[in-house]
This record gives structure tokens, sequence and C-alpha cells, in this order.
């Protein structure tokens, strides 16, 4: 995918407003051969897009045979903008997990648990949503669960580079409005609001399986937040990986497919030594009675 990737458009009614939801499918014609294909939901970065996925959800979908649904959340991409005067409070992660993904899923049809491959503020969603809402299973790139002084260090140098320029045009490409995204998102990080925000007493409620992944030159995060997230979440599936930034679908995209699969597999053998069937035959957790 790209900036000119074919996208359609979704309208929920959010908190009251009439929200438009930019999304897309990926290998959808796996539906034509598999009945009820699994769908993967991928959730972006704190400034990315369906564009700026490339084309990684494609090749995910296609190495383990799901459908995908990508979706730039409200204030991204060509969805709905965040007004100027709009500050994101301290629970917008939650709200996204909580709020905005049901609807989309609802929205769109999907009905049974879906898988979720979340990067970055996408992983912590991901991870909200799986607390507390029907998930098959779900994977974490560069997720946070707690805010560190490095994502706080690297949110001020990124600042300063957009106020520069150059990021703020590069943005511009996948965003209608480059100020929507990037000032809720750095407002809200740097805020005194947020030094406390975490996430770990919740992820604690977690059933589902769970694949955890960092780079371990990650700018923006310590693999603290991966291995904290397995002191809480035991099923949970770690994957540093090295000479790897805070991308993982972009740096090491073969890695993390091929991990995905590989995990994947584990999971699958699992269930059917509980229950006979795979997650994708029933709509169930996996872990959960027939």
């Amino acid at each position: 995918m790209n900036s000119t990737t074919s996208t359609q458009r979704l309208r929920i009614d959010w908190r009251g407003r009439t929200t438009d939801i930019e999304y897309t499918w990926v290998n959808a014609a796996i539906s034509d051969t598999i009945a009820d294909a699994p769908v993967m939901v991928f959730l972006h970065e704190g400034l990315g897009s369906i564009a700026m996925w490339r084309d990684f959800p494609a090749r995910l979908c296609e190495a383990i045979g799901m459908r995908g649904l990508v979706y730039s959340r409200p204030g991204y991409g060509r969805s709905t903008m965040r007004a100027p005067d709009d500050r994101w409070e301290v629970d917008y992660l939650h709200r996204q997990a909580h709020e905005v993904l049901p609807a989309v899923l609802a929205g769109l049809g999907v009905t049974s648990p879906p898988w979720l491959f979340g990067h970055s503020d996408g992983g912590s969603i991901a991870l909200l949503h799986a607390a507390k809402l029907p998930t098959a299973g779900a994977i974490v790139a560069a997720p946070h669960i707690v805010v560190e002084d490095i994502s706080l260090d690297g949110i001020r140098k990124t600042v300063e580079i957009y106020e520069a320029g150059p990021l703020r045009d590069r943005l511009a490409r996948f965003h209608d409005d480059p100020d929507s995204p990037f000032g809720g998102w750095s407002q809200t990080w740097l805020s005194a609001a947020f030094r406390d925000w975490s996430i770990v007493e919740e992820i604690r409620a977690i059933t589902c399986p769970l694949l955890a992944m960092q780079g371990v030159d990650d700018e923006y995060g310590t693999l603290e937040q991966i291995r904290g997230i397995a002191r809480e979440v035991p099923q949970t599936r770690l994957f540093e990986i090295p000479a790897c930034g805070h991308s993982p679908h972009k740096d090491k995209p073969a890695e993390v497919i091929d991990e995905v699969r590989n995990w994947l597999g584990t999971v699958v053998l699992g269930v059917l030594a509980l229950d006979a069937k795979a997650p994708w035959s029933s709509g169930q957790r996996p872990g959960e009675g027939s």
C-alpha cells in the first residue's frame, strides 16, 4: 500500500459525532476459497495511516491465510481529522480500543473475535482491546505499557524535526492535515498528565494468545516494555529482534512474517489439543470451550 492506495469510507457515530473512517481490505480473495476466513486487523502507530503500512499487511495475510482489515483512526490518514482546538485526553488509547475499534468491526460486519496486529500506539490499543473484549489473538510490535524517559526524549526530538519542516512535508503525503495526528499524539504524550500513564494492571486480564516483539535498537522504548508484558501475561511469546529499530515490520519484514507464521502454528496446535478446533473454525477465543 502507498499514498495512492484505493480505500473506502465507513461512517460511524463516535461520541456524538459523525466520523468517517478510511479503510481497506487485503487478501480478501481468500474468502472465495475459505469460508469465514479469519480477520487480522492492523492498528497503526501514533503518526501512521493505511498508506504508511506499505505492503506489509498484504504480505503477512498472504503468508498466514487471513483477510486483513487496515484502517486509519480518527485524526489520521483520510479519516475525519482532529479539530485544531481538540486535545486528546490521557485515555485516548483506551477510547480507540474500547469504542472506535468495536464500532469499525461492527460497521464492517466482522462478528467473530478478530486477530490484531498493532504497532507502537496501535500495539497498546491491541493490548487494551484484548484485555476487555473478545480477541482471537494479538501481535504487538514495539507497544507501550508505561511511559519511559526514552520515549519522551524521542518524541521531543521528533517535535523539533517536525517544526523544522521536512517531517511535516513528508507526513502531508499520508494525512489530509498532518497537524491533526502530530499535534494529537505529541501534545498528549508530552503532557504532565500522561507521565504516569500505565496499562500494566489492565493487561493482566488478557487470556488470548499473545506475541510481543520489539527491536533491540528501538529509539522510542526499551525491551522492558515487552518483557513487562510477559511478566503480566504468562502466555506471551517474546521476539526480541537484533539490528532493528522502532518499526520491526519495516526494518525486518521477512523475519516478522516468519515469526508470526511460526507462532500461529503453535497457537493452532494448542487449540487443536484443547478442543479439536482451529480458532477460526468457530470464532471462539483459543482456550474457550465449545
